[in-house]
């Protein structure tokens, strides 16, 4: 299964896209960061925005795409910019009829280290591990774009997502409304619930589950 992971932002939208096969195995295939200037025009930072987040849905064409949920903070000017960024994820998505995922902060950090309160630093040197990557992705944005793209490949949620979308643009799936790929993957993900009720993703890995402190 292929995710892409959106880290939403005006000045900084990280882009991170990995292939995660059902034993939870993951690999990299693309990652970035498009940047806009706060001195241009609202309307042109958002259409680079949309461009580059287009030309990485025709590039590298994934099955589901990982969006960070936006939630309160006391910075009205940052949830705003992160608000239009998603907006601008959620109608290309829509075009291409790929279902979002919605995580928030806590949960991709949960899902990557183990701990939902852990730095930001942890989480990118998980995902550098995770991904057998020498240095952990830069910025910041890059990371946690990844880390989204992980946690959604490693939730319930992803099939889900496979499948309408796969349904919807193709109509090649079967009664379930799963391609056979994409029921592999549902057994695969049964499968490990029954042998690891947590499906703690990062153990399988040979990363630490609870290790992580403040």
């Amino acid at each position: 299964m292929r995710v892409l992971g959106i880290d939403p932002g005006l000045t900084r939208c990280g882009v991170g896209i990995v292939d995660v096969a059902p034993d939870r195995r993951a690999t990299l295939v693309h990652v970035g960061v498009i940047r806009t200037s706060p001195d241009t025009r609202l309307e042109q930072r958002i259409h680079a925005i949309a461009v580059g987040v287009r030309a990485a849905l025709d590039e590298h064409r994934p099955d589901a795409v990982a969006l960070e949920r936006v939630f309160a903070q006391h910075n009205l000017s940052t949830v705003m910019g992160v608000a239009q960024a998603s907006g601008v994820v959620l109608a290309l998505a829509a075009e291409r009829e790929l279902r979002v995922g919605l995580h928030t902060p806590s949960e991709v950090k949960a899902a990557v280290t183990g701990y939902g309160a852990a730095e930001k630093a942890q989480v990118g040197t998980m995902v550098a591990r995770v991904l057998r990557l020498d240095e952990i992705p830069k910025p910041a944005d890059a990371a946690d774009a990844l880390a989204l793209a992980l946690c959604h490949a490693w939730s319930g949620q992803a099939v889900a997502s496979a499948s309408g979308s796969a349904a919807a643009a193709s109509g090649s799936g079967t009664a379930d409304g799963l391609t056979p790929a994409q029921r592999a993957w549902r057994d695969a993900e049964k499968r490990t619930a029954r042998t690891d009720p947590r499906s703690a993703a990062p153990s399988r890995l040979g990363a630490p589950t609870r290790k992580a402190t403040r």
